[in-house]
């Protein structure tokens, strides 16, 4: 008796609605059909893994280019104080939680406390931050001065009031930190913050200079330092956004629309639109500078490159009146 051979099965009709439920689910066509005959929360898991895993690549990206920030500025040194000023926006918040991560695990011993700056603007809450600095365990203090009060008073309407402001606000950061026996103050400016002052001083200043990663104060009270100075702002706000951090938007200059910072924010996101990596190569340009290839008498000798050591030098003066040089200091020359 002959043995019947199995023959493969066709899809028959149940097979055909999984087929096609599964490519429209992979489209995100989630019908009422596809739902009876596929599920969709493998997919949904695959998409959350995805997620997850790109939330821990930015995560250990910006560990990596803040640690090797305070590597290459030596920012934090056995037994610093570290003050971190927190404004309540993305990247001071950004900077507090990567900074204690990485104390945990630091080669160094140090101190890490957060300090903000009550400025009495409207609609202020006062309890958002010591709440989630109290959740943290963090070490923390709220300083109070009507910094707002006086700005509005000495800046006309319209005018941009950041200047001030950030003066004001300066002083009594520095001031406290220096009372409180803070070893290094810590700022939350990015990588893009330094990038856009450098074409602030360029275009309005004819100076060429940014904002440094690590600086000594004006008065030579404070050692200020910058860990995000390698980080992207754009990193910056996802992260702040996937930690849920609770950000207290500023609305004093909030406003304000024409503020030179904004033009030239705008000018550098249109770059980075049309050249994708500009924003990052300007910035290594800072960090790589020629002075022999710029025109900065105090920083190369340009006067005394291939000159005669016996020759007199010959003033603008000179140049500009067209004085002849006499007979007996050619001579001598």
């Amino acid at each position: 008796m002959r043995e019947k051979v199995g023959k493969r099965r066709g899809p028959n009709r149940r097979d055909g609605a999984n087929f096609a439920a599964l490519r429209r689910a992979a489209k995100g066509e989630f019908g009422s059909g596809a739902h009876r005959h596929y599920n969709a929360r493998p997919m949904n898991a695959v998409i959350d893994r995805k997620q997850a895993h790109e939330a821990s690549k930015l995560a250990k990206r910006l560990r990596h280019q803040v640690g090797q920030a305070i590597a290459d500025f030596n920012m934090i040194e056995e037994g610093d104080r570290v003050m971190v000023c927190l404004s309540g926006g993305k990247d001071s918040y950004t900077l507090l939680d990567i900074l204690r991560r990485l104390q945990a695990k630091a080669p160094v011993r140090f101190e890490l406390a957060a300090v903000h700056l009550d400025q009495k603007q409207p609609g202020y809450d006062p309890d958002i931050l010591p709440s989630y600095l109290r959740g943290l365990g963090v070490p923390f203090q709220v300083l109070e001065q009507d910094t707002y009060s006086v700005v509005k008073r000495v800046i006309p309407e319209g005018k941009t009031m950041c200047s001030l402001c950030s003066r004001l606000r300066r002083g009594s950061l520095y001031t406290y930190a220096a009372e409180a026996g803070y070893t290094k103050i810590a700022l939350g400016h990015h990588r893009d913050d330094i990038v856009e002052t450098l074409f602030l001083n360029l275009f309005h200043q004819a100076t060429l200079k940014a904002m440094p990663p690590k600086l000594r104060s004006d008065d030579g009270r404070n050692v200020l330092i910058r860990p995000l100075a390698y980080c992207a702002e754009s990193d910056i706000a996802e992260y702040a956004r996937l930690q849920g951090f609770p950000i207290m938007p500023c609305n004093l200059c909030g406003s304000q629309e024409n503020m030179q910072r904004k033009q030239i924010k705008a000018m550098l996101a249109e770059w980075d639109r049309k050249f994708p990596g500009r924003i990052e190569t300007i910035f290594r340009a800072i960090g790589n500078i020629a002075p022999s290839q710029l025109a900065d008498r105090s920083l190369f000798d340009f006067a005394g490159l291939g000159a005669a050591t016996q020759a007199p030098r010959v003033d603008a003066h000179a140049w500009l009146a067209g004085e002849p040089l006499r007979e007996d200091e050619g001579a001598a020359g």
